[in-house]
């Protein structure tokens, strides 16, 4: 991503560097019904957590990120619709208020192949298209969000042994001044709609 592209805010500025981030994600399935993620960075610090995305055989309904002090940062909402695309809404700290909504989304087709998700900016709604769009890897959970013609981020699953045990790791890489907030949340939409 060129360095003359305006900042990417989507959660808060604080989630936006002027340099490409290298992270990590690592979910870890604790019980049948319970997973815990966290995001590290270059060092291992902890930058976000997320404990309560879905185990093995439950959906979780509602999912809330907090940073490195435990303090709400979003919560992802599964919404139930009347049609066959899935669907989540971001929300501003624990709220699930629709004026405080940041951003939808949703399965770009109801029945694919691969997760391919759309993304809606809440001032935004389906009036000029997506505002950003995430393509997913056929074989793997990895994946690109787009904006436009401009790809803002990279995932890449590591698959491992580990995977097989409900650890999955991620390595992320974030572009200059985009959010790495929404990233996180991506992510764990992602694949909590790959295992519904």
């Amino acid at each position: 991503m060129a360095t003359d592209e305006p900042t990417i805010k989507i959660i808060g500025d604080q989630f936006c560097v002027s340099y490409t981030l290298h992270l990590n994600v690592k979910r870890k399935v604790e019980s049948f019904s319970h997973a815990h993620y966290d995001m590290f960075d270059s060092n291992g610090d902890v930058l976000l957590q997320i404990d309560g995305g879905a185990g093995v055989w439950n959906s979780a309904k509602k999912i809330v990120i907090k940073d490195h002090a435990g303090s709400p940062v979003i919560t992802l909402r599964n919404q139930q619709t009347s049609s066959w695309k899935k669907k989540w809404q971001i929300y501003e700290g624990e709220s699930v208020e629709q004026n405080h909504c940041v951003c939808s989304v949703q399965q770009s087709d109801a029945l694919q192949i691969k997760n391919d998700l759309d993304v809606y900016l809440a001032s935004n709604y389906k009036e000029d298209g997506p505002d950003f769009h995430v393509t997913a890897s056929i074989t793997s959970l990895s994946f690109k969000v787009w904006k436009g013609n401009l790809i803002i981020d990279e995932v890449k699953h590591n698959y491992t042994w580990g995977s097989c045990q409900g650890k999955e790791s991620f390595k992320v890489k974030v572009y200059p001044e985009v959010d790495y907030a929404f990233i996180l949340a991506l992510v764990v939409i992602m694949h909590e709609t790959e295992n519904v």
